[in-house]
């Protein structure tokens, strides 16, 4: 399957890349002595341990289902963004005090020009890599590989704060160096949130976004037979979406007719989204338990245009 080998290849990619910066930081950093290209080399060095994680998670959260997870392995990809979110956050803290500590008692930085031209080296190899990224995750919607690109992307804009850091410094300006690194950290501690709330909040099976919400109703809704939807339920396990919904149907067809009908939901809504793994109940019409709150009513009358449930 096309998703499937470019996940498997991205994840081999961040592995490489990230071990080929890692030690190209390490000769760097043993030539300059600079606290915030130390910053980089230990965000490099926690790239490989996430990437690891990532690519073992990958190949894990691919297996079909079997008898013992028939909704398959995909929430191993969201136990990765964990994982990924507790390395950078550990890197943050261990570079905020690094980086204190510099400022306090400031240390000369050497051969700014070796360092600067690692980092010019870094920042491409990582765009490359970042670009690659934003591709898989817009053909799969991968919540692992969305994770280390968002990482990635954290990295690109601390290579370039290094870089600048290692320029100043080279000027005379000695405090650019433990500066720029505080604010590296800083940066790299709210990415470790946005990754570890985003995985954590597919862990507890979060409904999709609104605007999909609202086109699987209308999807369902348009085809003909269906009097009505209700019940909406959904969540993503990995780049799986998983859709259960109750449709409403004229209490005079037959079950073959009903059966016919929600194959024809239950296609279409695979067309709309890829690989969806998608459960339809049949209603009669009319028949909605009284008092039931329906969780979709609001944007069933938000897609019609109307005004919003009282």
């Amino acid at each position: 399957m096309q998703q499937e080998r470019q996940l498997r290849w991205i994840s081999t990619a961040s592995v490489a890349v990230a071990s080929t910066l890692a030690i190209a930081k390490i000769i760097a950093w043993w030539w300059t002595d600079s606290v915030s290209l130390l910053a980089s080399l230990m965000d490099s060095l926690l790239d490989i341990a996430a990437s690891m994680i990532n690519f073992l998670a990958i190949r894990y959260a691919l297996q079909p289902p079997d008898a013992e997870h028939r909704f398959g392995h995909g929430k191993a990809e969201s136990i990765a963004g964990l994982a990924q979110a507790a390395f950078v956050g550990g890197s943050a803290l261990f570079l905020l005090i690094q980086s204190i500590q510099r400022f306090i008692h400031p240390v000369e930085v050497h051969r700014t020009d070796a360092g600067m031209a690692v980092m010019l080296f870094s920042i491409a190899l990582t765009v490359v890599l970042v670009v690659a990224q934003r591709v898989v995750v817009r053909n799969t919607g991968s919540t692992a590989i969305k994770a280390d690109s968002l990482h990635y992307l954290t990295d690109l804009l601390s290579n370039a704060g290094v870089l600048l850091a290692l320029f100043l410094t080279a000027a005379g300006q000695v405090w650019a160096d433990p500066v720029v690194a505080l604010v590296i950290a800083v940066y790299i501690l709210h990415s470790a949130w946005e990754i570890g709330h985003e995985a954590f909040e597919q862990l507890m099976d979060r409904e999709l976004p609104d605007e999909d919400r609202a086109r699987i109703l209308q999807i369902a809704r348009s085809v003909q037979g269906v009097d009505g939807v209700h019940e909406l339920k959904t969540r993503k396990a990995g780049n799986t979406v998983i859709i259960q919904l109750h449709l409403e149907m004229d209490p005079g067809l037959s079950l073959q007719q009903a059966h016919d009908i929600a194959d024809t939901v239950e296609r279409e809504l695979r067309r709309a989204f890829p690989g969806a793994d998608v459960i339809t109940h049949q209603d009669p019409a009319g028949l909605m338990e009284p008092g039931q709150r329906c969780w979709d009513v609001d944007l069933v009358q938000t897609e019609r245009g109307e005004g919003a449930a009282p």
